[in-house]
């Protein structure tokens, strides 16, 4: 089974940009999609019918903002849409959808880039985010959490971690967060199989077009599971080469009994 995660900066301007001729090229099991910046209505949903998609959306209240889908191939048990948290499920933020033998959540983790009060605010769903998730493995052990999170990790994730070391993405109590995540219990799929790897990113800005050139970005974008599901890892990877967004897809090969 393929998980591929992807924000896509507005699903709508991916789309133009050949995501559809992408995907039935490479094609996932489940993609997980962030920022979708649409709702369903917008989006003709044939083209991913025909790719064999079954499609689950949880959008913002604003149009234009934020949004989780979930394009996956075969058919969950249950979906649950949001945390519960009023804010985080206004901007349609998290998505989880309840298979057999494994749970996945989507989320688009928020940024804090815009000023102090989203930065206090991202703190506060970060919290938020880890305490739903760690009430849910009591009885979900099998969890897959995909998604933006908006944390640059380690100096290794990032192409200049001296000079953003007071960035938003790149700050002292997020990374803190980010190692207490994995001390939980949580893998970073990526980095447990690519331990050393460096220049692998999956964000660039779109200020300027020289930075994705010069591959001077930062990994943000996450697949990590419990450490149950360790043991059926096949690959994981990103794929830098594909354009449709100021992201690029990410991977998880994964074979669940």
């Amino acid at each position: 089974m393929r998980i591929v995660s992807y924000n896509t900066n507005g699903i709508r301007a991916a789309i133009k940009k050949g995501l559809i001729e992408w995907l039935s090229e490479s094609p996932a099991d489940i993609l997980c999609i962030q920022e979708t910046k649409a709702h369903p209505g917008d989006v003709d949903m044939r083209s991913f019918e025909q790719l064999g998609y079954h499609a689950y959306w949880f959008s913002a209240q604003k149009k234009g903002y934020s949004g989780v889908a979930v394009f996956t191939k075969q058919k969950p048990i249950e979906v649950i849409y949001g945390t519960g948290h009023p804010q985080s499920d206004a901007e349609g933020r998290v998505i989880q959808l309840i298979f057999p033998t494994f749970t996945l959540i989507n989320a688009y983790f928020p940024s804090g880039t815009s000023g102090d009060e989203r930065q206090e605010y991202k703190y506060q769903w970060l919290r938020e985010i880890n305490e739903y998730v760690n009430e849910l493995r009591k009885k979900q052990p099998n969890i897959i959490l995909c998604g933006d999170y908006n944390i640059a990790h380690t100096e290794i994730d990032i192409h200049d971690p001296k000079g953003n070391k007071n960035s938003s993405g790149f700050l002292p109590d997020e990374r803190a967060w980010m190692d207490a995540w994995i001390q939980q219990g949580w893998i970073d799929s990526f980095r447990e199989l690519h331990p050393t790897t460096t220049g692998a990113y999956s964000w660039w800005s779109q200020r300027f077009p020289s930075v994705r050139l010069q591959n001077k970005g930062w990994r943000i974008d996450y697949i990590c599971t419990t450490n149950s599901l360790l043991p059926f890892y096949k690959a994981a990877g990103i794929l830098p080469n594909i354009k449709h967004s100021d992201h690029c897809p990410i991977f998880l090969d994964i074979e669940i009994q």
